[in-house]
């Protein structure tokens, strides 16, 4: 199993294999199954965040209220053709905003890597899907890129919001979907790291205050923030930039931040924007009691 990022790097370029091959194998020595079921197994994830995404564009709406319709509103924003950041980045945006409207509804998501990051992954994919013309097959090895990364992440920092905040979720994810971008691009095992070193860097610190403890808001607008972040470090990375710290110092650094945010700011519902006056009362009218 690969444990940093550095040693998944230097793997792909000293065989001249994809990072994606080598998570692939990684999954097949690991699991026992064939490669055909591998493969599989992510194609249906694939399935799975297309269907959601789909459905959040048709517009959804949580059983709260708190949340849903957004996803609708870009879309026909979108197609008025005056958008100030760019019809592709707010294809990225609607994307994510859909799939984590269908997530705040109860529906079907893939946790990539979780429930209230789900939809920062869909939304890059889905957008570079039409961008760069991707095939099926390319979409599921963005897939398995982004999970490699996750899995180094997940072992070393966590991605919980309950543990490390936000960034541990969005962050993480946003960081995944940086690194699978500048493959799907053609770039090297190299920029992806940087990439992904980029994307957590830019998110590190963001907290985790969902109003009413529900997965909803900020969450949902969160991942398209992601998604865009993702977006912009693939591109400063296929740029040849580089990140002064390296990208496992920079994942040690999500992990200790972590650590030290207060417990209101990690998922309890207590602190930051769930801790305002309007947050409390959005708790007390769902669940009549403030949080103690």
């Amino acid at each position: 199993m690969y444990e940093r990022i550095e040693e998944l790097v230097q793997d792909a370029e000293k065989s001249g294999k994809a990072i994606s091959e080598l998570v692939i194998e990684h999954e097949v020595q690991t699991s026992g199954m064939s490669r055909e079921d591998v493969w599989n197994k992510m194609k249906h994830n694939l399935e799975t965040m297309r269907a959601a995404v789909e459905r959040g564009e048709k517009g959804v709406k949580s059983m709260t209220g708190l949340t849903g319709g957004q996803a609708v509103k870009i879309k026909a924003y979108r197609e008025q053709g005056h958008t100030l950041s760019g019809d592709i980045m707010m294809q990225a945006v609607q994307n994510a905003v859909a799939t984590n409207e269908v997530n705040a509804a109860m529906g079907v998501i893939c946790a990539t890597p979780t429930a209230g990051s789900s939809g920062t992954l869909p939304g890059v994919l889905f957008m570079l899907e039409k961008r760069l013309k991707m095939n099926e097959e390319q979409m599921v090895r963005f897939l398995f890129t982004a999970g490699g990364f996750g899995m180094i992440i997940a072992n070393n920092a966590g991605i919980a919001g309950a543990s490390g905040g936000c960034q541990a979720e969005v962050g993480s994810a946003s960081g995944m979907g940086a690194a699978a971008a500048v493959e799907a691009a053609g770039g090297s095992p190299r920029q992806s790291a940087t990439a992904m070193a980029f994307a957590i860097s830019n998110l590190l610190g963001l907290v985790c205050d969902p109003i009413a403890g529900l997965v909803e808001v900020p969450c949902v607008n969160r991942n398209a923030v992601g998604s865009a972040n993702a977006l912009v470090a693939a591109d400063m990375a296929l740029a040849g930039c580089t990140s002064i710290i390296p990208p496992d110092e920079v994942i040690s650094a999500m992990d200790k931040v972590g650590r030290n945010l207060p417990r209101e700011l990690r998922e309890t519902g207590l602190g930051g924007l769930a801790g305002t006056p309007t947050g409390q009362a959005i708790r007390m009218k769902i669940f009549g009691k403030e949080m103690d």
